[in-house]
């Protein structure tokens, strides 16, 4: 009696039922599945028509192979026709973005399953000598999408390596430039066999060719974020030679960078864009960078643990300056807006300079057009009085208190002015406040939140100190006369002066 072989099921299913078919396509040239890490990850998504056609292992063979060993196959059967590009030469040469995207989820999957990270990066690159870092990036968004926890998808933030087939980090910066150029040369050649197959490509070159136009602007955000990566570069270029340890304070100043970009780029990208990957996977990695030398900074022993520790983080601060001028700052540089650009550049000026790099003056962003209205110019009249728009703008600046007002939707709607200790850019407004907040607190946010929406409490109260001051965080539920919940006001405030009082 045949045995049924459902095409539907998984290749791990079928393995569990049938434990001489792991033989029976490793020799077909499904050679992974021999790789229990493998076969228990990517084996519980990955069907046979799903495998062979990544693998470009024409079906017609595989099924005259499971057939002549007795198998009966049922479930959606596959065109049979589909094979390999015999002009191709290789198991990459013509495939769709969505296939590639598919591939490329699988060698990450391998990698959050805990397979050698060597073992996954000879495959890797192999068969992805041409993939794009846009492409990655992608496939770590889906991931996202798909339930694969935040944690495990941190930890395949640094595979992009992967791509320059060993290069070290400082060979990879070194020569950026060639291998952009490399890449539009390669996408070239892609968009050709793409016409050829009939299969859409989409272009990621034009995002390069767009974040050099605006890195040129003087002034303009990008233009002095880049500046940074380039000063920040020379340092640690420096410290490698030296081992000058008085350089590692001027080294931590790239969490003033890093600031930027996860208050003025990562909202904007996931919010206004449903661009999600750099919000969830780069902002933990610029925290765990940023922690990690100011705990080195505060050791006083400086023996051999301390030196294995900082050049693996010194090494990430090195890679992340690839990841944001080839990876982050294209995309945003396609997607933002003039307007937006601009809002970013005014956001940016309430930042400390980093790296000796300052602020220039973008013409451009200088002279926006703000018209009074009628409403501006008019009063505001509440139980309690009433004042103009410009009194009451004045008296909350006046309060020495940093304030933000959240709606009930979760919507940011208003911070009071001037310097803040907590950095709180105006295109954050009408931005829901989850996506202004690093990954590793936003849990608490949504939390204090709910807690307020549901009665639960009325206020929160968190001590610290920042920069070497005491201060006082206080959340507060809003709520309007008959106790309905209208929102949440979070309230800091410096409490230095109180500490040096009472120590008189």
């Amino acid at each position: 009696m045949a045995r049924k072989l459902d095409l539907n099921k998984t290749v791990y299913e079928l393995a569990q039922e049938y434990p001489e078919l792991t033989d029976i396509m490793a020799g077909l040239g499904f050679t992974e599945i021999t790789k229990k890490p493998v076969l228990h990850s990517v084996g519980k998504i990955m069907t046979i028509p799903k495998g062979a056609k990544m693998k470009n292992i024409p079906m017609k063979d595989v099924v005259t192979t499971l057939m002549g060993k007795g198998f009966e196959l049922v479930g959606e059967m596959p065109d049979l026709v589909y094979a390999a590009n015999p002009a191709a030469g290789t198991a990459e040469a013509v495939s769709t973005p969505a296939d590639r995207t598919e591939k490329l989820k699988v060698y990450l999957k391998r990698l959050g399953e805990g397979e050698s990270l060597d073992d996954v990066r000879a495959y890797f690159v192999r068969e992805f000598s041409e993939v794009e870092a846009s492409e990655i990036m992608q496939a770590e968004q889906e991931l996202l999408k798909e339930g694969i926890p935040l944690s495990e998808v941190q930890r395949l933030c640094d595979v992009h390596s992967a791509l320059f087939h060993g290069a070290t980090a400082e060979e990879k910066i070194a020569h950026a430039e060639k291998e952009v150029e490399a890449s539009l040369l390669r996408k070239k050649a892609q968009e050709e066999l793409a016409k050829k197959a009939s299969f859409p490509e989409k272009d990621y070159s034009d995002k390069k060719a767009r974040a050099a136009e605006l890195e040129a602007i003087i002034g303009h955000p990008l233009y002095t974020l880049t500046k940074e990566n380039h000063a920040l570069s020379e340092l640690l270029a420096t410290f490698k030679e030296s081992g000058d340890e008085s350089l590692i304070p001027a080294i931590r100043e790239l969490s003033v960078h890093y600031a930027k970009k996860g208050d003025l780029l990562y909202p904007l990208l996931k919010v206004n864009y449903g661009v999600s990957g750099p919000s969830d996977v780069m902002w933990t990695v610029d925290d765990e960078i940023r922690d990690e030398l100011g705990t080195l900074a505060g050791e006083a022993d400086h023996g051999e643990n301390w030196n294995t520790r900082l050049g693996p983080v010194l090494t990430r601060a090195e890679e992340m300056i690839y990841k944001e001028q080839n990876i982050l700052f294209p995309i945003c540089a396609v997607n933002f807006t003039d307007e937006e650009w601009r809002g970013i550049y005014r956001d940016e000026k309430d930042y400390a300079i980093c790296f000796g790099v300052e602020q220039e003056i973008w013409e451009d962003a200088e002279n926006p057009a703000a018209a009074e209205t009628d409403q501006a110019r008019g009063e505001i009249t509440m139980p309690g009085g009433h004042m103009s728009v410009d009194q009451l703008t004045a008296l909350l600046n006046t309060i020495p208190l940093e304030i933000t007002f959240v709606d009930d939707n979760n919507i940011n709607r208003f911070f009071n002015e001037g310097p803040k200790v907590f950095k709180r850019p105006g295109m954050a407004i009408d931005r829901e406040v989850f996506s202004c907040h690093p990954p590793k607190i936003e849990p608490m946010v949504r939390r204090i939140i709910d807690d307020f929406r549901n009665n639960r409490r009325d206020e929160v109260p968190v001590w610290m100190e920042k920069g070497g001051r005491a201060m006082l965080v206080r959340y507060k539920a809003v709520r309007d006369k008959s106790g309905k919940y209208i929102g949440t006001v979070e309230l800091v405030q410096d409490m230095e002066f109180a500490k040096e009082h009472f120590q008189q």
